[in-house]
């Protein structure tokens, strides 16, 4: 059995949602998911997990959160090589290029996202949520 954590941020509640949606859909892949915020994550904590979906919303001119979670990542980072990663999470505002730039950042670190992102504007609708679930399922294997 395939062990997934979905990490994340969440002020207003949206990516949270996100988050618990990305779990079912691992869940229901066949795999055990585990919720956890990002201050609760850290780099000695990957190697409990076959793969790790990251969630963060756009903050301010659409980069990831600054005081939490871009610190926690920046040190992840260089050890995500050859682990099923994904990416998810909420704006408010924006065309997504925090996404964009989270996408090439991982990809100059040689980490190859297992899916398609997914980005939702505020709070996710039913077919935001189906979305986070398929990703879910997608890093499950």
């Amino acid at each position: 059995m395939s062990k997934v954590a979905v990490v994340y941020w969440s002020a207003s509640g949206n990516t949270e949602a996100m988050a618990g949606a990305v779990a079912a859909g691992a869940k229901e892949a066949g795999a055990e998911a585990e919720v956890i915020f990002c201050t609760s994550f850290a780099p000695e904590l990957i190697g409990q997990y076959d793969a790790i979906a990251f969630g963060c919303p756009a903050m301010g001119a659409e980069v990831l959160e600054e005081a939490e979670f871009e610190p926690m990542f920046e040190s992840c980072k260089g050890q995500l090589g050859g682990k099923r990663v994904a990416l998810f999470g909420s704006y408010g505002w924006g065309t997504g290029d925090w996404m964009r730039s989270w996408e090439q950042s991982c990809a100059d670190a040689g980490i190859a996202l297992a899916c398609d992102s997914v980005i939702c504007n505020e709070m996710p609708d039913e077919d935001g949520l189906a979305a986070c679930r398929a990703l879910g399922a997608a890093v499950a294997g």
